[in-house]
């Protein structure tokens, strides 16, 4: 009998050591599990602390004046070969260097038709560019204004349509939007009648400090500098061109950041200037000719530009950015450069005009700022 008890009490706690070890087993498995849920959501929320910032420089992919022949060819979609490198961005800028005008509108009147030009692009190409990926765009230039008051407001009016931040304009000198869950302002200035003044420090101050009310980003734009193929340096100082005051720059940059600008982006000069930091924020000084078809000079330097892949904090704060090579060929239109030019002339430009930034490139284009 006391043979059968031991047995039966021996029995019981084998039972009871192998649940044990069973809840222990699975208690393990749990933990593992739980382990890696939480590792994947450290994962996701790495990832949205960051945003990117694409920008490139002048998009004109054609005009109808004087002649459609300024226009590529039906079916020819001139973003196509670098299309994938514009679906990186959170957010899509570029400058829109014209009127956006199916037809008529009052062509301006020129001095000179030797360096005049007017731009009077067809709406379809919004078509174009929202398929590429492009959701914010400057219209503070030269060439907005090149169809008169017709053309001011058509431009507006397909913007507002075809649902495009943007912003320049004295009729409309902010814009703002909302990516992942943030709410982003943007400005843009020029020295050109009809836009928010490049020169107008007080109105530059006093519109990116209204910005920073509602927005966990600002960024702001202008066309500025001087123009043409030995114009890659930034001066430092106030610059003109052909009689006009194309605005100092550096400065502009600064006071932007100073009122509480996050990213300084900069167009106008049609050749690649150097990138800067101050404060922690980005600034590029000239972004070149991107995608431009038919009338403008793409020879040498003027046919290269950069494609910045920016990665920014949710304030807005540079965390690094990439260098994509563009170049264009024949009429115009991107395509990736494998010789990389656009990155060695930056790199050059920013060793040489602002070696304070600290700035750091590596061969295949990705940089950042080591800041102390």
């Amino acid at each position: 009998m006391r043979t059968i008890l031991f047995l039966f009490i021996g029995l019981l706690l084998s039972i009871g050591i192998y649940a044990v070890q069973l809840t222990d087993n699975s208690g393990v498995s749990q933990n593992a599990d739980s382990l890696k849920v939480q590792q994947k959501k450290k994962m996701l929320q790495k990832e949205d602390e960051t945003i990117t910032l694409v920008a490139v420089g002048d998009i004109m992919m054609g005009t109808n004046y004087p002649s459609e022949s300024y226009l590529p060819p039906k079916g020819i979609k001139l973003l196509s070969p670098i299309m994938e490198y514009l679906k990186m961005g959170d957010i899509v800028f570029g400058n829109l260097e014209g009127t956006v005008l199916n037809s008529g509108g009052e062509v301006k009147t020129c001095s000179n038709p030797a360096t005049c030009y007017a731009f009077r692009q067809p709406e379809y190409f919004l078509d174009q560019l929202k398929e590429a990926g492009f959701n914010l765009l400057s219209i503070a230039n030269n060439h907005v204004g090149d169809f008169g008051a017709t053309g001011r407001k058509n431009t507006v009016r397909t913007l507002t349509e075809k649902g495009f931040c943007f912003a320049g304009q004295t009729t409309c000198p902010t814009g703002v939007m909302t990516i992942k869950g943030l709410k982003i302002g943007f400005t843009a200035f020029a020295p050109n009648n009809g836009c928010l003044s490049l020169t107008d420090y007080t109105l530059l101050t006093n519109t990116v400090k209204e910005l920073n009310k509602t927005c966990d980003i600002v960024i702001v734009s202008f066309h500025g500098g001087a123009e043409g193929p030995t114009a890659t340096h930034v001066p430092k100082k106030t610059e003109l061109f052909l009689g006009e005051n194309r605005g100092n720059v550096t400065e502009f940059a600064r006071k932007a950041i100073d009122a509480g600008a996050d990213v300084i982006l900069g167009h106008g000069p049609h050749v690649s200037r150097a990138i800067d930091q101050y404060k922690g924020k980005f600034i590029t000084y000239s972004m070149g000719n991107f995608c431009t078809y038919g009338r403008f000079n793409l020879k040498g330097n003027s046919g290269i530009a950069p494609l910045f892949q920016l990665k920014l904090k949710r304030n807005g704060t540079f965390v690094e950015g990439k260098i994509i090579s563009i170049s264009q060929e024949g009429e115009g239109g991107p395509i990736f450069d494998k010789s990389l030019a656009a990155l060695k002339e930056i790199k050059q430009l920013t060793l040489t005009d602002f070696p304070q930034s600290n700035a750091y490139f590596d061969e295949e284009g990705k940089f950042f700022f080591n800041i102390k």
